[in-house]
């Protein structure tokens, strides 16, 4: 059983959301799930560093080939085993599922905002419920610790950068999702410090025009 790895980082694929790790001359690929990517894109690290990835490592029977998913801190990795012990919501599911940071599905779950999940790609209306009814209420220890923790490797910039990168992940253009941003914080200054607020005001926004 892998734990964690550490070592010199050698490739990264965007394309399928992995790495390819260099440890002790030995090459790891490790998927990571998408938001895992985007920070890990948007911080310091490059090609050639040293990293270091906490890994959830799943071989079965009827997939003997080993997955290793990596995550930068104990949080996301906790928060990983959570989505995928919903039904229907396998590791590989989960991986290219998790567009949003941590804070944003955790809360989307605890309000039941199926608005934000059904933006998960995989993810409709049922999983969307079934993840509520799988979660709500035992995801409030990992709310606390992303609330208490300030500014991490996962989340170095802003709420408001953060809501531009989701929703130009989710297809709008750059400008027009900034002016979305811009009105909503306008109009509405009491979500100016929750992510998933100011996502779910676009698209509250969006089906009322």
């Amino acid at each position: 059983m892998i734990s964690f790895l550490t070592g010199e980082l050698r490739n990264i694929y965007r394309e399928n959301s992995s790495i390819e790790l260099d440890v002790s001359g030995v090459g790891y690929e490790v998927v990571l799930p998408v938001f895992v990517l985007d920070s890990l894109l948007n911080s310091s690290l490059d090609v050639g560093q040293e990293i270091t990835l906490e890994i959830y490592f799943h071989s079965t029977e009827r997939s003997p080939k080993p997955l290793l998913v990596g995550f930068f801190n104990q949080l996301e990795k906790r928060f990983f085993l959570k989505i995928i012990q919903v039904e229907g919501i396998g590791p590989l599911k989960a991986v290219s599922a998790l567009i949003f940071p941590v804070s944003v599905i955790a809360q989307a779950i605890e309000n039941e905002d199926s608005t934000i999940l059904n933006q998960m790609p995989g993810i409709g209306s049922r999983a969307a419920q079934k993840m509520i009814a799988t979660l709500k209420g035992k995801l409030m220890e990992i709310i606390a610790e992303v609330g208490n923790s300030g500014p991490s490797s996962s989340q170095e910039y802003n709420v408001r950068d953060s809501a531009l990168e989701i929703l130009v992940g989710l297809g709008f253009r750059e400008s027009e999702a900034l002016n979305k941003i811009n009105e909503v914080l306008k109009e509405k200054s009491e979500v100016s410090e929750n992510v998933e607020d100011i996502i779910r005001e676009v698209f509250k926004s969006n089906q009322e025009n």
